[in-house]
């Protein structure tokens, strides 16, 4: 059955869904089989009803109104905006600032010791991560907001 996620709280893990068939559904973090993250108020799932309890949880699509996803004009949506993450990733892109600011700590940090160690061979890596900078910017550049929120805020694609 499909239904959209009315409420969840992280912090007990518990929420509550509403079916299509009109009915409320108690669900539990742990029930949900697919991208956790994804997870919040709005958001469509697919779920199997047992008595008032939704199992199997699967989410279709990322919420489209939930105040995080709200459209805020000038090329902001879910709070991230693809042109700042574009001239970040212009100007200081080689030191991995533009993953720092669209929250993948773990590819920041790659792209920054890979740029200050590069010094030590001539360089070269410092280019290669400059070079692969400069080709997210211009990929930040060429997605709609929608294009851009679904790729790199609501499905965390770290990497172009």
């Amino acid at each position: 059955m499909k239904g959209s996620v009315l409420n969840y709280d992280p912090q007990s893990g518990s929420g509550l869904i509403s079916g299509n068939d009109d009915r409320r559904y108690t669900f539990s973090g742990m029930d949900v089989q697919s991208d956790f993250n994804a997870l919040s108020v709005g958001a469509i799932v697919d779920f199997t009803p047992e008595d008032n309890i939704a199992k199997s949880i699967f989410i279709i699509e990322p919420p489209r109104s939930a105040s995080l996803n709200i459209n805020l004009g000038d090329g902001v949506r879910g709070g991230k905006s693809r042109i700042v993450a574009a001239l970040l990733a212009l100007f200081l892109g080689s030191l991995g600032i533009h993953k720092f600011y669209l929250g993948y700590n773990r590819a920041g940090v790659i792209m920054l010791v890979i740029s200050l160690g590069g010094w030590l061979m001539f360089g070269i890596p410092t280019m290669i991560i400059g070079f692969i900078a400069f080709i997210e910017c211009i990929i930040y550049l060429m997605k709609s907001d929608d294009e851009f929120y679904n790729t790199y805020v609501a499905h965390k694609k770290e990497w172009f």
